[in-house]
């Protein structure tokens, strides 16, 4: 019998530089994530002492 040649996947190293630029790409997704995540508590924490300025809070309970 003869031998049937078998096409095997042919395993290569790593691409480094798919690699970096995968990294590079997941490293700013999440980054930018963090950064809009403290803009908008920023905003929370800026709206509150804002309000609290202009006497429409208070940070003291309302005896009854």
């Amino acid at each position: 019998m003869a031998a049937h040649k078998i096409a095997h996947a042919t395993l290569k190293g790593p691409n480094v530089v798919k690699e970096i630029c995968i990294g590079i790409t997941l490293g700013i997704l999440a980054g930018s994530v963090w950064k809009m995540h403290h803009w908008n508590e920023q905003k929370k924490t800026r709206a509150f002492y804002d309000m609290l300025e202009k006497g429409e809070i208070s940070v003291i309970a309302a005896e009854e």
